[in-house]
């Protein structure tokens, strides 16, 4: 069976009890402790800083030359939150359950509750950290309806979400590692988990300028490596989403869960093949001249319909 770490008691007071009684980290404690974050997009940049800010060491390992260089940057849609800002009956349980549904009854349902709990706060430490979102002109924050939700509550800055997001999470990084309570080691490339006792103490971690091999410890590892679009043959993501982090750890023990639940963009859809959706290919062949170009089976002569 596995364990999920999930509280006892009911959907909406699991966590607020959890909360109330899980044993705390004295602050005179916490520089004793070191947290190794493996990544440094919208989730790690976010964790480390955060961390960072709490008190504890942290060692940020970065793929990329620069944070500001990770995948995140190609989110455009938006971030939800159930801030119940157009007062059109948002709540909680209503975030919560379009969550849900849009992940086909297959997501956990108490960490989906957890998420819609926090929502709110993340879009107010978002704001803190001065990620510009689109505004009405009174000076409140702008909703839009995105995903096929029953509400308004999408908040979002113009067609850069991920990017300014990025910047945000980015800018609190630095001043975490300007404080020195961060310390960031860009261009390393993950190569395995240490375990010790059955749980992660440590990652080994190649030097991609020196071609270097280095072991750092850590008495907890935050995989936040991103996506693995690149596991298909065609991908528009970046080609450093590629599962590797997730397939050491997963080499390691850990479970891996739903791999089917990644993003890959309609334009990589095979043009051709037995499982090709002639629905899809139509939808996404639209071409600048407004014809939809529709496959052609064995004898038709058809030409292309406007």
């Amino acid at each position: 069976m596995l364990e999920s770490k999930i509280p006892a008691g009911t959907l909406e007071h699991k966590w607020t009890d959890y909360k109330g009684h899980c044993k705390l980290v004295n602050p005179a404690n916490k520089r004793k402790l070191e947290i190794i974050v493996v990544g440094t997009g919208l989730a790690g940049a976010s964790a480390a800083a955060s961390l960072g800010e709490l008190g504890y060491k942290v060692k940020a390992f970065c793929f990329q030359d620069s944070p500001r260089r990770a995948h995140s940057i190609a989110a455009q849609g938006g971030i939800n939150a159930a801030k119940n800002y157009q007062n059109d009956g948002d709540s909680t349980f209503r975030l919560f359950y379009d969550t849900v549904k849009g992940g086909d009854y297959r997501s956990r349902e108490a960490n989906v509750y957890r998420l819609a709990e926090v929502s709110s706060n993340i879009i107010d430490q978002c704001v803190a950290q001065g990620v510009p979102f689109a505004r009405e002109y009174g000076g409140v924050l702008s909703n839009r309806s995105f995903g096929g939700v029953q509400v308004q509550r999408t908040f979002y800055a113009a067609g850069q979400t991920g990017q300014q997001l990025l910047i945000g999470a980015y800018q609190a990084l630095e001043r975490q590692v300007a404080l020195g309570n961060v310390k960031m080691y860009t261009r390393h490339e993950m190569q395995e988990i240490v375990i010790i006792d059955g749980k992660a103490r440590g990652i080994i971690a190649r030097d991609l300028i020196s071609g270097k091999l280095e072991r750092h410890f850590g008495h907890a590892v935050l995989l936040c490596s991103g996506g693995y679009g690149n596991v298909f043959y065609l991908s528009t993501n970046a080609m450093g989403s590629n599962v590797t982090a997730a397939w050491k750890a997963h080499k390691n023990g850990a479970l891996f869960g739903n791999p089917c639940f990644t993003q890959i963009h309609p334009t990589c859809i095979p043009v051709t093949g037995d499982h090709q959706s002639k629905l899809t290919l139509m939808s996404e062949s639209l071409r600048n001249d407004g014809r939809i170009w529709v496959p052609k089976q064995k004898g038709d002569t058809r030409k292309a319909s406007q």
